[in-house]
């Protein structure tokens, strides 16, 4: 073929149907395999990066991995793997997760593995985690091992949930109300405790109206420490104490006929209203509104009456019912209950230095003590009956409630010269620090006098609402000082004896400042109970009684104002009385 002189013919030769430019493919077909095209969403990487796969270990270290996972979806990279050429495995690419040397030393525990519990140590797989429990080399030396956590884990795992001790095993806890709703009573407001412990309401100092009783003189021996296998027994006395509700008070009902308040109370019920947002368990009480007179009331064995233990606590004792374990039956929040309330009474009757020489008489004798009927001497009380001003600005007519507050012994003033303080004396009780439902609780024979900061900080957690309604009828008593005895078991198997541990010296002012007790919340809570009830009974008759039952939800932060007949609970106390003039009949017989 001659030469082309020029590109025309060039031109000129080719065929008349051919075409300039590649030849054509079928749509979606690339000689015979179907073509997909590339998203537009697809990153665009390096067009060459010769660094990516360095032979060197000690380069292709984090910033080898950071480059290699931000080159992941290069350009193309979303679509199917179908162009991809299947390689042999290449084992530069992959690494060995525990890379640590094997040490032929020896190591501690069992399987050759070592428990420590600190710090978490830095570049682990848990990172900075303060007192977790880390398993390392288990066995083979390894990193690799089994960890364990408790529930003040640190950092590590971040994504699931931190599990306390048995977690896993802890029974659903069910309560049982303090009392039953019955069918003809009517709920009227239901209140969580998000809500009442944003009230407030400060009220000034109460003043003195009357006082009832006698007092012993504290006996100041027990605030020493104890001499070394010389404990003091707990003794059972036997005197004679009242807890009268506040409708069967005769004094209070003197004080009504003549109008010298609106709300009465005592300040055992009070205590329990004021602090109520620290209750676990379940609680009830009756508010009588008759005329323009209320009564915060108490049923007969209602559970206001025993003191509980370690109510607060995380862990808190179990109700084992129908239990064949003796050591079981003793440690469950009832026979704990009884048992804490008996340690209360006798604690306060021993403390006190008992002479007929030594004493302080009150303006006029123990209301409820009748000489004729009782055979039992009296116990050191004294009854203090003083009014509150719960007024508002906005109140056209004073708001007074009268308070009868309690105190339990005096102690001379170290001050020459000073007047006598008035004492509160309550006990806190020991059952076993390694039982189910100690709440972590310190062993008080041998830390109470060495840790005794530790001792009380855990007890102001595991019986918050305890020590919060202890310390707020001493401040509605205007009580001077509280001592607060650590009373334990002879034998942490028994509830049948107990041995004084120590006495601590409190205020009470001091002692709610560090509980963190507002008293302004408790009562902001007995006015806006107080409100609701006059509320609900301004447009009826002001003459009819009419009866309501405050009851806090058993395992809810819930309290329920419910309105029932008048003769509610009454019918009970006949038939109670019935049973016992009958029992007294078969007796005689």
């Amino acid at each position: 073929m001659a030469p082309f002189s020029s590109i025309a013919d060039i031109v000129a030769a080719l065929p008349a149907d051919d075409t300039w430019g590649p030849a054509t493919a079928p749509d979606n077909m690339l000689d015979g395999v179907p073509y997909a095209p590339f998203s537009k969403g697809d990153k665009l990487g390096r067009m060459a990066d010769w660094t990516a796969e360095s032979k060197d270990p000690q380069r292709a270290g984090r910033q080898a991995y950071n480059r290699n996972y931000r080159d992941q979806q290069v350009y193309g990279a979303g679509t199917s793997s179908l162009f991809n050429v299947q390689v042999a495995e290449d084992e530069s690419s992959f690494s060995v997760v525990d890379n640590t040397r094997t040490s032929t030393k020896r190591t501690f525990g069992r399987g050759g593995g070592t428990v420590f519990r600190g710090r978490g140590q830095r570049g682990g797989a848990q990172r900075g985690g303060r007192a977790g429990f880390q398993r390392v080399g288990a066995g083979r030396g390894g990193q690799g091992g089994d960890r364990y956590y408790d529930n003040r884990g640190g950092r590590g795992n971040r994504g699931g949930r931190r599990f306390g001790w048995r977690d896993y095993d802890k029974p659903q806890r069910t309560r049982e109300p303090s009392v039953n709703v019955r069918p003809e009573w009517s709920m009227l407001e239901e209140v969580d405790f998000s809500r009442l412990s944003k009230l407030n309401l400060e009220t000034p100092e109460g003043e003195d109206l009357d006082s009832y009783g006698f007092l012993h003189y504290y006996d100041r021996s027990y605030d020493k420490a104890p001499v070394k296998n010389a404990e003091r027994r707990l003794q059972s006395l036997d005197r004679a104490a009242y807890n009268v509700t506040t409708s069967q008070d005769p004094v209070i009902q003197e004080l009504s006929d003549k109008n010298e308040a609106t709300v009465f109370a005592s300040s055992d019920i009070l205590s329990m209203l004021m602090c109520a947002t620290r209750s676990v368990y379940s609680w009830d009480l009756v508010i009588v509104h008759q005329g323009n007179k209320i009564y915060f009331d108490k049923r007969d064995g209602a559970t206001l009456d025993l003191v509980t233990v370690n109510e607060n606590a995380i862990d808190a004792p179990l109700e084992v019912p129908d239990s064949s374990n003796k050591q079981e039956a003793i440690n469950t929040p009832s026979a704990l209950a009884m048992e804490a309330t008996f340690i209360n009474h006798n604690f306060a009757l021993q403390t006190v230095a008992e002479s007929e020489d030594a004493k302080v008489t009150f303006n006029h004798p123990n209301p409820f003590y009748n000489a004729a009927e009782e055979t039992e001497p009296l116990a050191s009380k004294a009854y203090k009956y003083r009014r509150f001003d719960l007024s508002l600005e906005r109140d056209e007519e004073p708001l007074n409630m009268i308070v009868r507050t309690e105190v339990d012994a005096v102690m001379k003033n170290p001050t020459p010269g000073g007047e006598d303080q008035q004492l509160v004396v309550k006990a806190l009780n020991e059952f076993d620090s390694k039982a189910q439902g100690s709440g972590g609780a310190l062993d008080w024979r041998s830390k109470l006098w060495s840790q005794r900061g530790a001792v009380v900080a855990t007890e102001m957690k595991n019986n918050s609402c305890k020590l919060a309604r202890w310390t707020t009828q001493a401040i509605l008593a205007k009580a001077d000082g509280m001592k607060l005895g650590f009373v334990s078991r002879a034998n942490a198997r028994s509830a049948a004896a107990h041995v004084i541990l120590g006495v601590v010296n409190y205020k009470p002012r001091d002692l709610a400042s560090q509980m963190n007790l507002n008293l302004g919340n408790g009562w902001g809570i007995v006015r806006t109970i107080v409100d609701r009830i006059r509320a609900l009974d301004a447009e009826e008759d002001s003459e009819k009684v009419k009866k309501y039952v405050l009851i806090k939800d058993p395992n809810r932060s819930v309290i329920r104002l419910y309105s029932v007949p008048a003769t509610t609970f009454e019918e009970d106390e006949e038939a109670e009385a019935a049973e016992e003039a009958a029992k007294a009949e078969e007796s005689e017989e």
